[in-house]
Parts: structure tokens; C-alpha cells; sequence
């Protein structure tokens, strides 16, 4: 009777302006409970999401990372209200909001949580203008006053994704594929959302334009107070963009930690062997990495249940109990685990060895560290005239210094070419000179 009470004052039809706090002071926006999603029923029952429970906090980016068919879109949806659940609870603002809720608060949910899709050529309606894309959740919620602030709400909020208000009047098949993605980001940043979904929102764009749009969805949770849940499998775009990382697996969430904790201290063998196949740009090195493969049979839960526990410095770990007093001794040390091992040998045979001092500078050389061609063409430009040789070789000891080693290799061989070639020039000049003399 007590927990019929408490589900009916719970049955609220708005949500309250602040969710509740946490022992750490955070306002949690999002809360799941143990949440199973299944799919089907009987024996052709799928169990795509078992037992998943996590907070996402006001103004935070939460990604969820995990190979393809492990759950993440599952759990996104259901946050939306797509998917039902078949165990468990999604609570926003400290409200239940899976299962059967009212109606105005089912639409405050609508208004309040908006989606980037995956796709963005098959998230648009191809028949509809761009406008009225925009425009639909504005006209179903009725967010403007008149026609004029509609199309200014419009208008501005085009302008703000990068495109222009005459692109308005043209459809989506007009558009690339990053275009598309940013009506599909101005679509929902026009109903002025507190949580977005996003959904691999760069997974089908080109590399050049993946971080244009990064960048873009980071410029609007600043400006505008956003909370993301950012569901991705390629780790490196995760580490960038996210405060905190859920790690999952065939459904069940295994590891939760901020983004540099989890690069730090990667504990659960699966969050390992993800990072490990994080691409190194450097063809040698890449060449000999090993990869660690996890696998499911190396835990022995036949007597010892594994749960999701908190070992400290807010880290969760999916484990029994064994493993997890094993998390907590390697956590306590101190030391960040390492996730990528250089080998030596071929492709058949790989014995692992201890990476050398180059291949660790390498490994840890900043992201600007690119040896650009036009450091190389000014360094060639500087050893080309005799007086300011001296400048290039200055600079590539300051940036090996700064553990830039690209950069320095950039700036010696630009300079050693400029030397051969005004070596180059005044041979021939000599030869000449002596030739007209002679």
C-alpha cells in the first residue's frame, strides 16, 4: 500500500524547476534504476539492456560508449519515451517518467528532452523545406507568439549552426551530409531543450567535418546550459567531448568514471580493450601495437554475483567481489594503468616489450604537434638565406624541448633543404663565374 502511495504523489503533471542533489552537491538530472529493455517475447525474448543504472548530472556531457548492438541507442530512446521498459524506472528532474505518465507531463517531457539522430539524410523529412523542419516543434508547442517570432526564432537559430537564412526555402537533398546534421542540431536547439540525446551524431559525417560539429554542439551547451547524453563507440571523440564515460557491454553497463579517470585507470577488461584499439597516427607504431581482445569467459560468476560498485574517486566497476578488491588495489596505487603495448615481431607472433624513449614521447606529444608543411616551408625559407640559418635549429631543439617532435623534425629538415639548395645555388654560381673568367 505504501509503494501504491508513493507511485500515485509521484504521478506529478509538471516537472519541478531543479532536480534533486546529490551527496556531492550535484543537481542529477537524469536517473535510471535498474533498468531492463527487452525486445520480443517468450522465447525469441532479447534482453538488449539488463540491470542498467546511472545518473546524468545537470550541465554535463555523459557519453555511453560500447561496440555496435551493445545497448547505447536502446537506453537513448528510452530515455526519449520510444522504448518501454520491462524492469525499472528513467526519473527526470526526481520524476518517473517511463511507463504510463500524464499527459502534460508526457509533453513537457517531449519539450524538454530533444534528439540528434545518426543519421541525418534519414532524420529529415525529404519532403518538408527546412523551414518548416525547424518550424514543426515550434508550431506544435506553439513556442512563438506571432509569425514574425517565429521566423526570427528561425532564422537566428540557423544562423547559429552556420548556415544561412536562405537556405530556409531548400530542402534536405540539397544539403552535404554535415548541413543536414546541423538542421538536424538546429531542430532540436530551437526548442530550447534542457537534455539532448545525441545519438552518433558524427559517425556518418567525414572526418573534416566531425569536429566542426563537435565544436558547434560544445559552443551551445556553454551558451545555453545543456545537459548531453552522448552515445558514440569511437573512444578518442568521447575523451574530447565528455565529462564522464559509461562503459557497455551486450547490455550491461560495466564501468563509469569521468573521462580522464577512465583513460587513467581503464579497470574493467572490456574498457581496456577498447582503448587499446584506439588508432595511433603513426604507421610504425600502429603497425606493432597489440590488441587486447576481451573475453566474457575469463570472469567466473558461478558463485561470487558480480555487481556495479564504487571503488573510489567516483569509478564504478561491474564486478564480484574478488575482481572488485582487485580494481581497488590497482586504483589505490596510484600508478595509470597502460592500455597500449608496442610489440616487435610479425603479425602471427607478438611478444610484448617495453616501448622506447622516442615511442613514448611519441606516444604522449601534444595535439598540435603535427609538423606542419608551412613550419617546414619557413624553415626551409630561413636556411635558404645563410644570416638566419641559425633560427631553425633554435626552434627544433625548443620544440623537442616541449616534447613537440614533429614539429622539430619539420623545422630540421626544412632547414637542411634550404642549406643544400643555397649550397646547391652557389656551386653552380661559382662554376660560372670561373667558366666567364676563363
Amino acid at each position: 500500500m505504501a509503494e501504491l502511495n508513493e507511485k500515485k504523489a509521484r504521478r506529478v503533471s509538471h516537472f519541478p524547476e531543479h532536480g534533486p542533489i546529490d551527496e556531492s552537491g550535484r543537481e542529477v538530472l537524469v536517473s535510471l534504476k535498474n533498468v531492463d529493455i527487452t525486445f520480443g517475447k517468450g522465447d525469441n525474448a532479447v534482453r538488449a539492456v539488463q540491470n542498467a543504472s546511472f545518473d546524468i548530472y545537470k550541465g554535463e556531457t555523459f557519453s555511453l560508449v560500447g561496440e555496435s548492438g551493445s545497448g547505447k541507442t536502446t537506453i537513448g530512446r528510452a530515455v526519449i519515451r520510444v522504448n518501454p521498459l520491462a524492469a525499472g524506472e528513467i526519473e527526470y528532474k526526481g520524476v518517473r517518467i517511463s511507463g504510463k505518465i500524464p499527459h502534460s507531463l508526457d509533453r513537457e517531457v517531449i519539450r524538454n528532452i530533444q534528439m540528434v539522430f545518426q543519421d541525418p539524410a534519414a532524420s529529415l523529412n525529404e519532403r518538408a523545406t527546412v523551414d518548416y523542419i525547424i518550424s514543426e516543434g515550434l508550431y506544435n508547442f506553439k513556442l512563438f507568439e506571432n509569425e514574425a517570432d517565429r521566423v526570427a526564432k528561425v532564422e537566428k537559430i540557423i544562423e547559429e549552426v552556420g548556415l544561412l537564412p536562405e537556405h530556409l526555402t531548400r530542402y534536405p537533398h540539397e544539403f552535404s551530409g554535415g548541413q543536414r546534421q546541423r538542421i538536424g542540431i538546429a531542430r532540436a536547439m530551437v526548442m530550447e531543450p534542457e537534455l539532448v540525446v545525441a545519438d552518433e551524431p558524427i559517425s556518418a559525417l567525414d572526418v573534416s567535418i566531425r569536429a566542426q560539429v563537435l565544436n558547434l554542439m560544445k559552443k551551445f551547451q556553454k551558451e545555453k546550459d545543456l545537459t548531453y547524453l552522448f552515445i558514440a563507440h569511437d573512444l578518442s571523440v568521447v575523451r574530447f567531448i565528455s565529462d564522464r564515460i559509461g562503459v557497455i557491454y551486450k547490455g550491461r553497463i560495466v564501468e563509469i568514471a569521468s573521462s580522464e579517470e577512465l583513460f587513467d585507470f581503464p579497470l574493467h577488461p572490456y574498457t581496456h580493450s577498447l582503448i587499446s584499439a584506439i588508432p595511433i597516427p603513426d604507421p610504425k607504431l600502429e603497425k606493432n601495437k597489440v590488441l587486447y581482445t576481451y573475453d566474457p569467459s575469463m570472469h567466473d560468476y558461478s558463485e561470487d554475483q558480480p555487481e556495479l560498485v564504487c571503488i573510489g574517486h567516483d569509478h564504478w566497476v561491474y564486478g564480484n567481489k574478488a575482481e572488485i578488491e582487485k580494481y581497488k588495489a590497482i586504483r589505490e596505487t596510484g600508478e595509470p594503468v597502460k592500455s597500449i603495448t608496442i610489440g616487435k615481431g610479425d603479425q602471427h607472433v607478438a611478444q610484448q616489450v617495453e616501448v622506447d624513449e622516442d615511442e613514448e614521447k611519441f606516444l604522449k606529444s601534444p595535439i598540435h604537434d603535427t609538423g606542419s608543411f608551412w613550419l617546414k616551408a619557413l624553415s626551409f625559407l630561413l636556411g635558404f638565406f645563410l644570416i638566419s640559418a641559425p633560427l631553425p635549429f633554435i626552434g627544433a631543439w625548443l620544440f623537442r624541448k616541449f616534447n613537440y617532435m614533429r614539429n622539430g623534425k619539420a623545422c630540421i629538415r626544412g632547414a637542411v633543404g634550404g642549406l643544400i639548395t643555397i649550397g646547391i645555388v652557389l656551386v653552380i654560381f661559382a662554376i660560372l663565374l670561373i667558366l666567364a673568367v676563363i
